[in-house]
C-alpha cells in the first residue's frame, strides 16, 4: 500500500513539471542559419555542466548549468528582449531551464529540437574550449 501511495505521489508531481516539448522547438538547421546570420536577437543557452561545455559546444552559445539558472537570471539581460534558444544533451535539464526562465517573465523561449545529440548527429559545427594535449 505504501508503495502505491508513493507511485500516485510521483506521478502527480511529474503531471505539473513543465518537459521541454511544452516550449516552442527550433530546428537544427533554422538555429545553424540564425547563427550565419549573426542574428543580434539570438542568445543560445547551453544548460549542460561546464566540463560538457568545454568538450564541445553550439557556436555562440553561453554556458549557464541548469542548476544554476536562477541565481545568474541577471546576466541573460531582460526578459523578452531576445530570442532565447535552450539546449542540454538530450532534453530533461533543458526543460527545468525553460520552466525557470518562464517563471522569471521570458517569453520569447525556444528548445532546440533534439537538443545537443541530435545538433552534433548531424554532424553541424561544435566548438571545443577543452584544452589539447
Amino acid at each position: 500500500m505504501r508503495l502505491l501511495a508513493l507511485f500516485v505521489i510521483l506521478a502527480l508531481s511529474w503531471t505539473g513539471m513543465a518537459r521541454a516539448d511544452d516550449f516552442a522547438l527550433i530546428e537544427p538547421q533554422v538555429l545553424a542559419e540564425r547563427i550565419e546570420s549573426a542574428d543580434p536577437q539570438l542568445l543560445i543557452l547551453d544548460v549542460r555542466s561546464a566540463a560538457e561545455f568545454d568538450a564541445g559546444h553550439i557556436p555562440g552559445a553561453v554556458n549557464i548549468p541548469h542548476d544554476t539558472i536562477a541565481s545568474r537570471m541577471p546576466e541573460l539581460g531582460p526578459a523578452g528582449a531576445r530570442d532565447v534558444v535552450v539546449y542540454c544533451r538530450s532534453g530533461r535539464r533543458s526543460a527545468l531551464a525553460l520552466a525557470a526562465l518562464k517563471e522569471a517573465g521570458f517569453s520569447r523561449l525556444f528548445h532546440l529540437d533534439g537538443d545537443y545529440l541530435r545538433w552534433s548527429e548531424e554532424s553541424r559545427t561544435i566548438v571545443s574550449t577543452a584544452a589539447q594535449p
